[in-house]
């Protein structure tokens, strides 16, 4: 089990979020539940490991509705349907948006929690490439402009003489200042340079 994990359940029957909170808090988990989707989008997310139980039909926005709008938004969130009247269109439809599950109500407690599991580990995998990608960023706001124009150079494959030349710069000023953009970075040649740049630009950085 995912230690600290939490679950946001998304249903409008009282009687079964009362049921999923009592049976996730009795597996260790944090549970918060909603009424609809718009009260789950009005509750501010934090960014933990986290899944989202969702019920497909609901008086208002749908499910799908909601995943929607959670895509737009560009919330990572890993979504499982529950559903009543699941059909193997919409289910399809779910998982090509990017569920991780669909279940059919009445739901039995493994499949639920084998599901929550694989939601959580890819919910974990997530926040460790967020927190990776702001670790990245910060060392590389610690450049200074320099610093930043010399790293483009060597990502371009520009020598040290070539990059002495374009900046109007001694070659060991250069090489100095190559050496400290490494160990900003983190980096330990001009490959890795190269997939940091790249990792950058993905990022829009």
């Amino acid at each position: 089990m995912t230690p600290n994990a939490v679950i946001h359940v998304v249903d409008d029957d009282d009687s079964l979020r009362d049921a999923l909170q009592r049976l996730l808090t009795a597996a260790g988990y944090r549970v918060r539940t909603y009424a609809s989707a718009g009260e789950f989008l009005l509750e501010p997310l934090r960014d933990t490991v986290s899944c989202l139980l969702l019920d497909l039909r609901m008086p208002g926005p749908s499910g799908l509705d909601l995943q929607d709008a959670l895509q737009r938004q560009g919330v990572e969130l890993p979504v499982i349907f529950l559903s009543g009247h699941g059909d193997l269109a919409t289910g399809v439809r779910a998982m090509k948006a990017g569920a991780v599950d669909f279940l059919v109500k009445p739901v039995e407690r493994e499949p639920l929690l084998a599901a929550i599991e694989r939601a959580l580990a890819r919910s974990a995998e997530r926040c460790r490439d967020r927190a990776a990608a702001s670790q990245l960023r910060a060392r590389f706001d610690q450049l200074t402009a320099r610093e930043r124009e010399v790293f483009e150079l060597v990502v371009a494959g520009r020598l040290n003489k070539q990059i002495a030349d374009a900046l109007g710069t001694a070659e060991r000023t250069v090489k100095a200042q190559r050496a400290q953009v490494m160990a900003k970075l983190g980096a330990a040649n001009a490959a890795e340079l190269g997939r940091i740049a790249a990792e950058l630009r993905a990022r829009g950085a």
